[in-house]
């Protein structure tokens, strides 16, 4: 039996999804461990197998494969728990850094910071100055060599950064995305002066124009690169040592993963590891249901993810932003607020009820755990009005405290508020729904599309509790929950269900069209870069497909917009078609009428993705047909509407369902790893793969 293995680290649970060459399939889920997550890695996997009622050896044995969603390069970055870095540049560019760029000050803040211009700074330096080393070599903006490179200053730069503590060192100088030659002389250099050292050519993590943005994508790969090496080494040889004798692979932050081995060389590619494995689930599960345009909502313990997809593909961004430094980082486009089930709700100096961004964590957890949290958590909440089960949590595993969670909402909500304990639950359910529907909103809103054009996905372990509710808001006409074996853990499906993702990219401005020799020769030079990655991932694929795309922008504009771009050799007909697709592409995104012909075109980077396609994909196995009506196991007060207040609902449980049961709200449905709430006007549908389709039939 081969099978294949999604396990996705959340901040407060790690949750795991197999499935084998038949089509069985089963999920798990267990507290994750911080600091050490990797011993809630090894306990879900134990979960796993009873689940599917074999043992966890043999379970190893059998695997070709386990993809790892993993927290451990962003939780570095957010910390500051890096390696120490020194940083080689060329001479006159170590202030780069420091000096960031016009968007230095206020990139990645919220609108009301960004205005607070009194109280907005830079971030702390990427990397302090007794750590930044300059060195003599220039190479001019067409790759010719302008200055040798000072091969003795700069072996004595080396040794002066290791003195000073250097653990890694990153190496951008300044045109080396248009050759690499004197870059990949210095890694010699500090392999001879410092074996073992880790070090990041920014010509291999991030060969694309403008020096700040690859520098600090160097520097902040450079800083977590170590982290996941030790990290993923002693993982995958205790995962060896219980007889594991598949491929561990990583998930990218593009929606594809890579081999653990290869992943620390380029692991600011991880970064959004955890936040992309659900979208790649929709992306798998709106092809099953003919889903064309999909908004992914996943809201598990600590915070709440939004992504879309639109005509069948995730959308993505070329770059992303973290701790204000802006990161040359291909990734599915995914927002996120501190709004799960264990986000903390409290009262501000000015008496305003908030809820998040601070969340309960798996340790001490909600409250309501038992454990020693006393704050009071949406999971508190949840309980209080009825929609959570206590003796029903994770399949009865662990039994709530309705006593202990009423008291955290008393303490720290209802007296300070003036208001009774049911009151103050109401109202943090009403707020976490309210600040859900307005981040999904902008989302959808601000790529241009309507909320009205798409089908919302709702998982994680407490996502389908609220989702009734925040859709209601948008004015999404259907809600699809994924059950069944994906309940609560969609984002690991998405994992396994994921494939090698490999992104190579090469920065040559010119202006367009160039010649078609030129540019399809640089579009040759990518794939056969990435053609030699594939081979080193040691894996088998079903088919390689190659993607290329230009980023693309009207003359003497600041930014760029990718574009798609054929495969194979294109001649001048063919790159007008690509210039046409820019046009047409750049007022989708910012108007009709906004595009500029008569300025021209600047073709700034070109771009080549490759994906190995995994020979296991998971099926979702379609389930028995309803023989009678849906009969609930019990019935009980529950709070889902303020308008409604307390309503009597019909309680179900999900494996007494079968496809094309109907349940009318207020209604609950209880699975062994999540809880569905449908407020009255909702009626939900169990389809042919036995996920929960919510419709509404009256505001």
């Amino acid at each position: 039996m081969a099978y294949v293995i999604g396990i996705d680290i959340g901040g407060t649970f790690t949750d795991a999804f197999v499935a084998d060459e038949t089509g069985r399939v089963a999920g798990a889920k267990a507290p994750s461990t911080p600091p050490d997550f990797s011993q809630g890695f090894l306990t879900v996997l134990d979960e796993l197998a009873g689940a599917l009622g074999v043992q966890p050896a043999d379970l190893l044995a059998d695997t070709h494969y386990i993809v790892h969603g993993t927290t451990s390069t962003l939780n570095a970055l957010v910390t500051g728990d890096v390696a120490t870095v020194g940083f080689l540049t060329t001479r006159g560019h170590a202030d780069s850094i420091a000096i960031m760029n016009l968007e230095g000050r206020y990139a990645g803040l919220g609108s009301d910071q960004v205005q607070d211009m009194v109280r907005t700074d830079k971030p702390q330096p990427l990397v302090p100055p007794q750590l930044v080393r300059e060195i003599d070599e220039r190479v001019d903006h067409k790759g010719a060599e302008i200055v040798p490179l000072d091969e003795e200053g700069t072996r004595r730069a080396i040794r002066e950064l290791v003195s000073a503590g250097a653990e890694a060192i990153a190496v951008s100088l300044l045109w080396s995305f248009r050759e690499p030659a004197h870059e990949r002389r210095v890694g010699e250099l500090i392999a001879e002066e410092a074996p073992g050292m880790y070090v990041a050519l920014s010509s291999d993590v991030s060969p694309r124009i403008r020096e700040y943005a690859r520098s600090a994508t160097t520097i902040m790969n450079t800083q977590v690169g170590p982290r996941l090496r030790d990290y993923l080494r002693p993982l995958e040889a205790e995962l060896r040592s219980r007889g594991f004798a598949g491929s561990l692979l990583v998930m990218q932050g593009s929606g594809g993963c890579v081999d653990s081995s290869d992943a620390p060389s380029r692991a600011i590619t991880t970064i959004g590891s955890v936040l992309t494995g659900g979208v790649v689930g929709c992306t798998r599960l709106a092809t099953e249901l003919g889903h064309r345009n999909v908004i992914s909502t996943d809201m598990g313990g600590t915070t709440f993810l939004a992504g879309l997809v639109v005509d069948g593909a995730a959308v993505s961004t070329t770059s992303t932003v973290l701790n204000q430094y802006q990161l040359n980082v291909p990734m599915v486009d995914v927002h996120t607020i501190g709004a799960g089930g264990g986000a903390i709700a409290w009262v501000d100096a000015g008496r305003n009820l908030r809820v998040g961004p601070r969340s309960a964590g798996a340790r001490p957890g909600p409250a309501c755990y038992g454990e020693g949290g006393t704050e009071p958590t949406v999971s508190d909440v949840d309980l209080l009005l009825g929609i959570i089960n206590p003796d029903n949590f994770l399949g009865g595993r662990k039994a709530l405290s309705k006593e202990l969670a009423a008291e955290a909402v008393r303490t720290h909500i209802a007296e300070p508020l003036g208001l009774t304990v049911d009151e103050a639950a109401a109202a943090v359910y009403a707020i976490q729904n309210a600040q859900t529907a307005d981040l999904v909103r902008k989302v959808v809103v601000t790529s241009g599309q309507d909320p009205r054009d798409f089908v919302l996905y709702a998982y994680g372990g407490a996502g389908p509790m609220h989702c009734a509710s925040y859709a209601a808001d948008l004015e999404v006409a259907e809600v699809v929950v994924p059950l069944g074996p994906t309940a609560a853990v969609f984002s690991a499906y998405g994992l396994a269900a994921s494939d090698i993702v490999l992104t190579a990219e090469l920065s040559s401005p010119t202006n367009f069209p160039p010649a078609p020799q030129e540019f399809n020769a640089a579009f040759g030079q990518l794939r056969a870069e990435l053609e030699g990655r594939l081979s080193a991932q040691s894996l088998r694929f079903s088919d390689v497909e190659y993607r290329n795309e230009a980023d693309m922008r009207y003359t003497m504009q600041l930014a760029e917009v990718s574009t798609p771009v054929p495969t194979g050799e294109l001649d001048g007909a063919g790159l007008d078609d690509v210039g046409q697709a820019f046009s047409a592409r750049y007022e989708r995104l910012y108007g009709k009428g906004s595009g500029f012909a008569e300025a021209g075109l600047q073709l700034i980077t070109y771009r080549t993705q490759a994906v190995g396609v995994l020979p296991i994909r998971p099926r979702l196995a379609e389930v028995g047909a309803a023989t009678g009506d849906p009969v609930p196991s019990s019935r009980r007060r529950v709070f889902l509407d303020a308008r409604r207040g307390w309503q009597d609902a019909d309680i179900y449980d999900y494996r007494d369902l079968a496809a094309g049961h109907e349940l009318k709200g207020p209604s609950i449905v209880e699975a062994p790893t999540t809880t569905v709430a449908l407020p009255e006007g909702c009626v939900g549908r169990v389809d042919r793969l036995g996920n929960l389709v919510i419709r509404y039939t009256q505001a």
